[in-house]
């Protein structure tokens, strides 16, 4: 059931598949690893993440605030999604995930033709170090790896570095509304 988007025609890529461990702009060493679904141990540590996240850096209302309703959401969309975690040691300190643009995620079969939502966010200490961009490359890369073919989003407009990452990576705008900005991007080659 294909979806009313717009997607590039060529496919962008390749992306590196996780894990990886990298340093960052500050010299830290950053791990990335996907882990699929959140398992209810990697439940508790992104749930952890967000709750230390500052409310400010919300975008269009995500992630939500307090312990509980961070939980909520997450479990809401957890057993469907794709995750990639970044951590610090044991702190995780960003968190991508692809969740499917579907009514019923259950009836997702292999070969059907899904659109996937992208989110992201990395803790505020940690930003502007690289640490987004690898923890995008990694989950497209994971993605990629699973047969994911079709990557969406929405940026608020203003959110000019958000904008110029997904630009790098290959995600090309295919609308706008007054505060929003839909980008695209599709996935393929290894």
């Amino acid at each position: 059931m294909p979806g009313t988007r717009t997607y590039p025609t060529e496919p962008s890529g390749p992306f590196p598949s996780p894990p990886a461990t990298f340093e960052d702009r500050e010299g830290r060493l950053i791990e990335v690893e996907g882990v699929g679904a959140l398992s209810e141990k990697r439940l508790g540590d992104v749930v952890e993440m967000y709750v230390e996240f500052d409310p400010s850096d919300r975008a269009q209302g995500i992630p939500p605030t307090g312990e509980d309703r961070i939980r909520s959401w997450l479990e809401s969309i957890g057993e469907h999604s794709v995750n990639v975690l970044a951590s610090h040691g044991d702190d995780v300190i960003g968190h991508a995930m692809l969740v499917p643009d579907v009514e019923d995620p259950d009836a997702i079969g292999a070969n059907d033709d899904v659109e996937w939502e992208l989110a992201i966010f990395v803790v505020q200490a940690y930003q502007r170090a690289g640490i987004g961009t690898e923890l995008l490359e990694h989950l497209l890369g994971y993605a990629n790896g699973i047969d994911i073919e079709r990557v969406w989003l929405t940026v608020e407009r203003w959110n000019h570095p958000a904008i110029a990452l997904y630009e790098r990576v290959g995600f090309e705008t295919t609308g706008s509304e007054s505060f929003e900005q839909e980008m695209a991007i599709r996935l393929g080659e290894s």
